[in-house]
């Protein structure tokens, strides 16, 4: 047990990294470093030489070779590699250990699927040139990897109580933080994947306006490519500042919601690490956030603020594990 819980804490920790370097991979536009997968120019390197990278454009006509960004997608492979390696063996090492498991057996199991599913978006990802709706699944298939990771660490390592919470309905309140949480991950993706961060670069308003004109249809429209409308033609810019004027509105709302929960957990003492935690990341995620918008977004701080949204996942995940009671193989709650 001692072996399996340093693997699964390793593997949480090497998923934050692989959810944080892939944020970067998009930021840096390397996403189409490589423009096969899972190789880069049909090998599993980078071509560097002179010769290799005649080769590569021999075979790949229609693509560049950019050595820098072709090596920040490999290296990102690669982590994602060692990961779905690492979840591999959480999966066999649970099943051999199941009279022991804190969890359900069918935990380990899922995340290894999600792993899975996890590569055939990646894959997609670059055959599919980039198409919003896969990468922004790709991102949130990620954050979900995290969540369920740090989960089945905390069930092992972390302290859980059978009372904590008494009052059902701050419990309530608790599990729906994670439904919100994802909910502005996914409007943050969206807007990232879309390009449409820099759609309205002032603050609080946009272009001057409150409420500045926008196409929500067009905008939020999932099946398109790149860039342009179910009808092929180019994605407006009131369509991209709809994307980005709705995750500003979600910001709002998760920031008054966390704080509201912060003061329910005031209630009990033995969350004060993790409620001061939240307060803090989410403090500064507002401030990275409206920084990375009036700075026009600079690489390290758009970074950092998918690695702020990355710690709330874990923060709001380690909350819900301590209010959950302890895994009765017995009894089904």
């Amino acid at each position: 047990m001692a072996w399996f819980r340093r693997l699964i804490l390793s593997a949480s920790i090497l998923t934050l990294c692989v959810v944080v370097f892939g944020a970067f991979v998009r930021l840096s536009d390397a996403g189409l470093g490589c423009p096969d997968w899972p190789g880069c120019f049909g090998t599993l390197t980078v071509p560097e030489s002179e010769i290799a990278i005649l080769d590569a454009h021999q075979s790949y006509p229609g693509s560049i070779v950019e050595v820098d960004k072709a090596w920040i997608e490999m290296i990102h492979r690669y982590l994602a590699g060692i990961l779905g390696l690492a979840v591999l063996s959480i999966a066999i090492f649970s099943y051999k250990i199941r009279k022991d498991l804190k969890v359900k057996l069918i935990l380990p199991f899922g995340i290894l699927s999600l792993i899975i599913f996890q590569s055939a978006l990646g894959m997609w990802t670059v055959t599919e040139l980039l198409k919003p709706a896969i990468v922004t699944s790709h991102l949130m298939g990620g954050m979900t990897t995290l969540a369920l990771l740090t989960y089945l660490t905390h069930r092992h390592l972390g302290a859980i109580s059978n009372t904590i919470i008494i009052n059902p309905g701050t419990k309530f309140f608790i599990r729906f933080s994670f439904v919100l949480l994802f909910i502005q991950i996914l409007l943050g993706g969206w807007t990232s994947t879309n390009y449409a961060a820099l759609a309205c670069t002032d603050f609080p308003t946009c272009h001057g306006s409150l409420i500045p004109e926008m196409d929500f249809k067009n905008g939020f429209s999932i099946f398109r490519e790149l860039g342009m409308t179910q009808s092929g033609e180019g994605l407006s810019i009131q369509a991209l500042q709809a994307i980005q004027w709705v995750h500003r509105v979600g910001a709002i709302v998760l920031t008054a919601y966390f704080i509201y929960l912060a003061y329910l957990l005031r209630s009990y003492p033995s969350t004060r690490f993790y409620r001061n935690l939240l307060l803090l990341v989410l403090f500064f995620q507002v401030i990275i956030g409206i920084a990375t918008l009036v700075l026009h977004l600079p690489l390290f701080l758009a970074t950092l603020h998918n690695l702020g949204a990355a710690l709330l996942v874990i923060i709001v995940t380690i909350i819900n594990s301590r209010i959950t009671p302890q895994y009765d193989k017995n009894y089904t709650y």
